[in-house]
């Protein structure tokens, strides 16, 4: 059996143009707002519209493991874009807020966002993005079903 090289395959392009929007959205952000991640914009966004969303929940949203976000969380607590505290429904859980000085990023993120998101679907129709979606939704299905050897 000949295997491809894995530079030759859908995987590989998958991966690389989201490497390289990554890296164009994180340029663009950092011009804006210091010291902010792409990941870290994502985690505010995701508690300003859900703001009762636990740790896990949020690492699940962002593709982070439970350590990852316990380390970005502790990072956005320092920079004193979030607040960590006791949970009182659950004191098992710690409730996570935005801070004002998180707020003022979420008024800076948006259009950034829009500009990074239009510029990188810039001369893709309508039709070609819902192709992609569907496309890329059967992949996800395929390996979702963990099927073995």
């Amino acid at each position: 059996m000949n295997l491809s090289l894995p530079s030759e395959t859908i995987f590989h392009v998958i991966e690389s143009t989201i490497k390289e929007y990554r890296k164009f959205a994180q340029k663009n952000i950092s011009e804006k707002i210091k010291d902010m991640t792409i990941d870290q914009g994502m985690v505010l966004l995701f508690l300003n519209e859900h703001p009762n969303l636990t740790q896990k929940e949020i690492a699940e949203l962002v593709f982070k493991d439970n350590a990852s976000m316990t380390r970005m969380i502790n990072t956005m607590v320092q920079k004193k874009h979030l607040k960590r505290s006791m949970n009182p429904e659950d004191r098992r859980r710690y409730k996570i807020e935005i801070t004002d000085k998180g707020k003022d990023v979420l008024k800076t993120l948006p259009p950034i966002i829009h500009h990074n998101r239009n510029s990188s679907l810039k001369g893709i129709t309508k039709n070609e993005l819902n192709q992609l979606e569907i496309i890329l939704g059967k992949i996800r299905t395929n390996c979702a079903k963990n099927i073995t050897l």
